[in-house]
């Protein structure tokens, strides 16, 4: 076994190695990025080496300078997680030059997998079905465009050295097809640095199903059974489980065996995923992962096995702790990815400090790997999952409800997240008969996206005994610092000349203005709500971490309310509702203007038009790069552009005003949103 591991990766992932590690007594050096000084990643390694400015290809993509950190700290064997240079081949000749284990497969394997055309010649020799496509070496548009032709639409382009949905575009006619080569070449250059494209037949209702498989240098290869991962949206996984539900124990044989079949065709070594479409009874290769999937802890929960172990004593030359025979499953597990998103604004990533990080308790059950705490900050610059929730159970449906609980005690205040739309997932009547595809989630999207309920009284009580409590915290503090913990100045108490004593409360909660009046009753509050019928009796104390025990009219429960940004957010039940300040609101920012904001921070990857252009409503306008994630910008009516702030290349805040638009019939006159923007000029708006 290694003596020095190096983690070539951040997050989660990192995370998660390191435990692995140090509990077989390998030392481990982290590595970090400037913004990731103070990760999570950092703490769990016993030494970490800076290795960058933010920017991943400075920083985790820079394969030399993360050599140099092994060098630095005598590292012997590098573990690179997956993504960045996890199945970079010229990263892993570069760690066998150096005298450096690159924990993986072989240079050949990463690199016959690599490309998705070679690898799918490799299997269609091999004899594995494959989906209909083509995988040539002509990649003029003409050409693919006459493939998608001959294959017939809807067909699906996809990067040949991607992953992870980066690069892939969905075409239902030829019309559409060459914005969307163009795009996926933009994603997959910068994503992979290489643009090839594969075209294949998009298939209607597949599932995605995956073989784990493992082999060693003594010639032995084995499978760990399979994983489902057909609940995706825009290609990237949501929710993970194994085995899989509802498959023939024959086909289920059949695709572990075909598997294995693919590995030994490789010589390959370490831990790897094939992964094949399967409909209607027949599967399809689409790829091999030559690294550990995000979604390895499903395998290990039904396995009792840890997949980093095997990887590490593979690569030290080990042979295989078990072999077929001895490899046994148990239960199910889900896995569900929580990311920092907002699903009501087409999944855009989202980003800020965790006020709150609270995941339920884990235990035999239950499982959180992540890469943050409470306080961290989730950053434009990477990946924006924060945490993999993971849950087993004896049976499937044990399992799912398990799942659906935990979902709803995570509390997480900060960036917008997708607890609430993955615990519609596993409340779903479909999924939860095993009835999906990963087309699933695009079908269902409106029953999964749910209007926001209107806050209940006892939840606008709570935030108006909140802000008197906060008042009261503020007031003490005054006083202490005043040296006169005696003047009226410094009390909050509601007192009032010929009136009872009280506090007026403005709230916001969606279209609703509010005034909570919250009455001071001794050792307690009386709190009057719009809605309510009669007072409410609180009582309660304020906790450092803004959780509120509270009594509302002799029903005992638990709130958590934080301010944000001019707004309350408060966790009451299982819910978390977001409540507008009066002081906090701009009547003039809720007025509809002509003004486009980005919805994220992010890189203006192009500009599709210029000053004066006539658009329509829903035409493409500019391209935002965030998150590794391409997100076009549409005109949300039909007018004309009046204004341009940004240029290709420009680094944008979210709602920074990208261009306006002006109304048709209004031409001459200025558009409301266009003062203070200063057209970006002719070369940028061409």
């Amino acid at each position: 076994m290694f003596s020095r591991l190096l983690i070539a990766n951040r997050g989660e992932i990192a995370c998660r190695i390191a435990r692995t590690a140090k509990r077989l007594g390998v030392a481990t050096v982290g590595v970090f990025s400037d913004a990731d000084a103070q990760s999570a990643a950092v703490r769990a390694c016993d030494e970490a080496i800076r290795i960058g400015p933010a920017l991943a290809r400075d920083s985790y993509l820079d394969g030399g300078r993360i050599l140099e950190a092994a060098r630095l700290s005598g590292a012997t064997a590098i573990h690179p997680g997956y993504g960045f240079l996890s199945e970079n081949a010229a990263f892993a000749r570069a760690c066998a030059e150096a005298g450096v284990t690159f924990i993986g497969p072989s240079v050949e394997a990463i690199e016959a997998m690599g490309s998705k055309a070679r690898a799918k010649a490799l299997m269609a020799a091999a004899g594995v079905p494959l989906v209909p496509g083509y995988h040539g070496a002509d990649q003029s548009e003409e050409t693919l465009a006459k493939a998608a032709a001959r294959i017939g639409y809807p067909v699906l382009i996809k990067a040949s050295a991607g992953g992870g949905g980066k690069g892939m575009r969905v075409v239902g006619e030829a019309g559409a097809f060459a914005a969307a080569l163009a795009s996926a070449r933009r994603e997959a250059m910068a994503a992979f640095g290489d643009d090839t494209m594969l075209i294949e037949k998009y298939l209607d209702h597949p599932r995605h199903v995956e073989i784990q498989i493992f082999g060693d240098h003594q010639g032995r290869v084995v499978s760990l059974f399979e994983r489902d991962c057909s609940l995706q949206r825009r290609h990237q996984k949501v929710i993970e489980e194994a085995p899989a539900p509802d498959l023939d124990p024959a086909l289920r044989r059949a695709m572990a065996a075909a598997g294995v079949a693919a590995a030994r065709a490789l010589a390959y070594v370490g831990a790897g995923t094939v992964e094949f479409l399967y409909q209607d009874n027949a599967y399809y290769f689409i790829e091999m992962n030559t690294r550990l999937q995000v979604e390895h802890p499903v395998t290990e929960k039904i396995t009792g096995l840890d997949l980093v172990e095997w990887q590490l004593r593979v690569a030290a030359k080990e042979p295989l702790p078990l072999t077929q025979d001895q490899i046994t499953a148990r239960g199910h597990a889900f896995e569900a990815r929580i990311y920092a998103e907002d699903p009501a604004r087409g999944f855009a990533p989202s980003t800020g400090r965790l006020l709150r990080f609270r995941p339920p308790p884990a235990d035999g059950h239950l499982r959180i790997d992540t890469g943050v705490g409470e306080g961290d900050e989730v950053s434009v610059h990477y990946d924006p999952m924060i945490a993999k929730l993971v849950v087993w159970d004896e049976d499937r449906a044990l399992a799912l409800a398990r799942l659906a609980r935990a979902l709803r005690a995570f509390q997480i205040i900060g960036p917008s997240t997708n607890l609430a739309f993955l615990a519609a997932l596993a409340d779903h009547a479909d999924f939860a008969a095993g009835a999906v595809s990963t087309r699933f989630i695009e079908a269902e999207i409106d029953r999964l996206l749910p209007a926001i309920p209107a806050a209940p009284p006892e939840v606008l009580a709570v935030a108006g005994v909140f802000v008197v409590l906060s008042a009261r915290r503020e007031a003490a503090a005054r006083a202490r610092a005043s040296g006169d913990p005696h003047s009226p100045w410094n009390a909050v108490n509601g007192w009032r000349l010929n009136d009872d004593n009280h506090h007026g409360v403005e709230l916001r909660d969606g279209d609703r203005a509010l005034r909570v009046l919250v009455h001071f009753q001794g050792d307690g509050f009386l709190v009057e709500v719009p809605g309510a019928g009669a007072a409410l009796a609180v009582r309660g104390g304020l906790e450092a971490d803004g959780a509120l025990e509270i009594e509302i009219d002799g029903r005992t429960s638990r709130a958590v309310v934080l301010r944000q940004a001019g707004l309350l957010k408060v966790i009451h039940g299982d819910t978390l509702y977001s409540l507008g300040l009066a002081e906090g609101i701009d009547a003039a920012a809720e007025e509809e203007v002509g003004g486009l904001s980005a919805p994220m921070p992010g890189r203006i990857v192009a500009v599709l038009v210029a000053v004066g252009d006539g658009v329509e409503r829903g035409q493409p306008l500019l391209v935002l790069e965030a998150m590794k994630m391409e997100t076009t910008i549409t005109a949300p009516a039909g007018g004309r552009i009046s204004a341009i702030g940004v240029a290709a290349g420009d680094q944008v805040e979210e709602g920074r005003v990208l261009a306006v638009i002006e109304p048709a019939g209004e031409e001459g006159g200025k558009s409301a949103g266009a003062e203070g923007i200063e057209p970006a000029g002719a070369e940028a708006s061409r």
